[in-house]
């Protein structure tokens, strides 16, 4: 009888804090089913193995931040039949792409004694724009269910089962109070993918969007109610977060951005005329 060859699976990380990859080692109970059912032949952060690939599945955490990252993740790509995105760097550029609307060669100056022996890009940018991407997990850090549920699908060929609604409905489905119509806190909510459980409504805090905005998402419309007892940059922080550089939360930040400037128009012909 020939033994089933198991599925090789690498782990890699490019510019983020690897808190993804540890929600894999976070399975306590799964790991070792995990183990049995995949050949995990790349994983810096749990073991000295090494693989250069090729890779049947390869989950990817992290922007492309750096020249060789960029190279890097072309490379990976090749290497493999399956690439996965994991966490909002991977998916949505992460914290790292608030760069993206700065000065990059000041930003680097500003951070580092000696910023010309530091290699980065002007951008920190998801994986998707630099090369085919096969499924994304979202996440600040992703979710252990939809992770496990992705391995699962993966290991018996079907397709993963991720939920694409608002994280209101968490709130709904949980009981909770909604903090943006009853408490008139600031709130992502209605717009953010759900998969955190609605964690932050639950101590009456907003949504700050850690698994970044789903495919329906009607950004436009939340900024502008909540723009209606805030100032446009008030609004303009509020989506550029976590997931920001996310085409959706992008174009709503763009929008109050392109608001402030006629006011201070205004602001500044009235000056004049006085």
């Amino acid at each position: 009888m020939v033994a089933t060859r198991l599925p090789r699976v690498g782990v890699v990380k490019l510019a983020s804090c690897d808190g993804c990859q540890l929600t894999l080692l976070d399975l306590e109970d799964e790991l070792l089913a995990i183990g049995q059912r995949f050949d995990i032949v790349e994983f810096p952060e749990a073991t000295s193995r090494r693989s250069m690939g090729p890779y049947d599945v390869l989950l990817v955490e992290g922007s492309v931040s750096t020249p060789e990252q960029a190279e890097q993740i072309v490379d990976l790509r090749a290497r493999t039949k399956r690439l996965v995105t994991i966490g909002a760097c991977a998916t949505a550029g992460g914290i790292q792409a608030l760069r993206n609307w700065s000065n990059e060669p000041e930003w680097r100056a500003s951070v580092y004694p000696r910023p010309e022996e530091v290699e980065s890009l002007a951008t920190s940018t998801p994986i998707a724009e630099h090369v085919t991407v096969d499924a994304e997990l979202r996440g600040c850090p992703i979710d252990p269910h939809q992770l496990l549920e992705l391995l699962t699908a993966l290991r018996i060929g079907r397709r993963p089962q991720l939920p694409d609604e608002a994280v209101c409905a968490e709130c709904k489905r949980l009981g909770r109070i909604c903090v943006l119509v009853a408490g008139g806190t600031a709130c992502l909510g209605p717009v953010t993918q759900v998969g955190c459980g609605a964690l932050c409504p639950a101590y009456l805090r907003g949504c700050y969007a850690c698994f970044g905005p789903r495919d329906a998402a009607n950004t436009n419309s939340l900024a502008g109610w909540l723009a209606r007892d805030r100032t446009e940059a008030e609004v303009d922080r509020l989506f550029a977060g976590f997931t920001g550089y996310a085409p959706a939360f992008r174009e709503a930040s763009r929008r109050a951005v392109e608001a402030m400037q006629p006011a201070a128009r205004r602001r500044r012909t009235k000056g004049k005329a006085t």
